[in-house]
């Protein structure tokens, strides 16, 4: 993730830090336990928390328990102050302890037994209760939960999946799992030896040391066949392979999903294993990698990271899992400097950009307003200091249609 020596902007490696993370599930049990009009009329709220010290995101599903709608609002109240500051595949607003989330063009409709799911990200203070009064066009929804408070340990492993949201605006269905039409679609089984060859390069883009890259057939996520990329420590051991399909008409949203598998913990120097040129910084890259033992975004032109460097921004990133395919999704916006970026089924708090400032994540990326225009995708490893690493690719694509896992 650095351009050539004479370029190369060194910072001081940051100590690991202790994120403030933990993973509470909670389910609001909609159901009027006495039947009544409002029960038969109302409706049942899914409403799982994923929390970390003063935030949180909220994965809700709503199922109408009434008649079919053509438009819903799911309406509640927080008790301690909790704040959403942005939300996906619903319109959220909130007044006061009174939020009111409705439907957007596609999710609309709600059969008897219908239900839709969205999603929010907030802030909270000295608590975060969970709501009790959750009401469908002023239905009641019924129902009480209690949301264990956080703890301050890092999670030593991913936590439990909960549902993704789908894309950043445009906002868009949920997405198939197949490849569909992307303009890149390879689980490199059209690779015959071993050593990369046809839609898929070798690329060392400012400097070559010992790290090597080959078509492996002992490990694979599906098929017989994967990338493989043994990445070595230190500054001009650049070691990638360029898919040499132009990307520059994928979007206006471009999404990229993969397989990934690695060997050993993200370190706390910063390292790169995704590299798309961008025709918009001139040609540099838009990266993804890690620091301070958590995934983050960072754009060579400026130096920007996503999250913020600091133990609340790195805090709402993820580490990458050890020793197991992990599903790696990106949504990039090529009209706004908007991104995504979900982890299994959890959309990462600290790698998403809306396009408003949020604390200790994204002022630094939005300094700079031109949209991402990516032009080609690089697979491999870069690093800053310490850090090796062996990384498999599998099962990569890259579109203008969401791709799931």
């Amino acid at each position: 993730m650095r351009t050539s020596p004479l370029r190369l902007l060194r910072r001081p490696l940051t100590a690991a830090l202790a994120a403030a993370g933990t993973v509470a599930a909670l389910l609001v049990s909609g159901f009027i336990a006495t039947p009544t009009s409002a029960a038969e009329a109302g409706c049942r709220v899914d409403y799982t928390v994923n929390q970390w010290a003063g935030g949180y995101t909220a994965q809700v599903k709503v199922t109408n328990l009434g008649p079919a709608v053509s438009g819903w609002r799911l309406t509640w109240s927080y008790t301690a102050g909790q704040r959403v500051t942005s939300a996906w595949n619903a319109t959220v607003t909130q007044t006061g302890a009174s939020v009111v989330a409705a439907n957007v063009d596609w999710n609309g409709s709600l059969a008897t037994g219908g239900s839709a799911e969205f999603g929010v990200q907030g802030t909270w203070g000295s608590a975060n209760p969970a709501p009790a009064d959750f009401a469908l066009n002023g239905a009641v929804c019924g129902g009480t939960g209690t949301t264990p408070p956080p703890t301050t340990p890092p999670p030593s492993s991913p936590p439990p999946s909960t549902p993704p949201p789908s894309s950043p605006p445009p906002t868009t269905p949920p997405p198939s799992t197949g490849c569909g039409s992307a303009l890149v679609c390879s689980g490199f089984e059209d690779q015959t030896g071993t050593t990369p060859s046809g839609a898929w390069q070798f690329a060392a883009p400012d400097c070559q040391g010992s790290g090597t890259a080959t078509i492996d057939t002992s490990v694979a996520h599906s098929g017989g066949r994967s990338l493989r990329i043994d990445g070595r420590a230190g500054y001009c051991n650049h070691a990638f392979v360029a898919s040499t399909a132009n990307l520059s008409s994928v979007g206006p949203v471009m999404y990229v999903r993969m397989w990934v598998r690695h060997t050993t913990a993200l370190p706390a120097a910063h390292v790169t294993f995704v590299s798309m040129p961008d025709s918009s910084q001139g040609g540099r890259a838009l990266r993804v990698g890690g620091q301070n033992g958590a995934l983050q975004w960072n754009r060579e032109t400026d130096d920007a990271t996503l999250p913020a460097q600091s133990p609340a921004g790195v805090a709402q990133s993820r580490p990458l899992p050890t020793g197991s395919w992990q599903c790696l999704r990106f949504a990039i916006d090529t009209t706004a400097p908007k991104l995504d970026t979900w982890l299994g089924g959890e959309q990462i708090p600290g790698l998403h950009a809306d396009g408003v400032p949020t604390p200790d994540i994204d002022q630094q990326w939005l300094a700079r307003t031109t949209p991402p225009r990516p032009t080609a995708l690089r697979l491999g490893w870069e690093s800053y200091g310490t850090g090796d690493d062996t990384l498999w690719f599998d099962d990569v694509a890259v579109g203008s249609s969401p791709i799931g896992c």
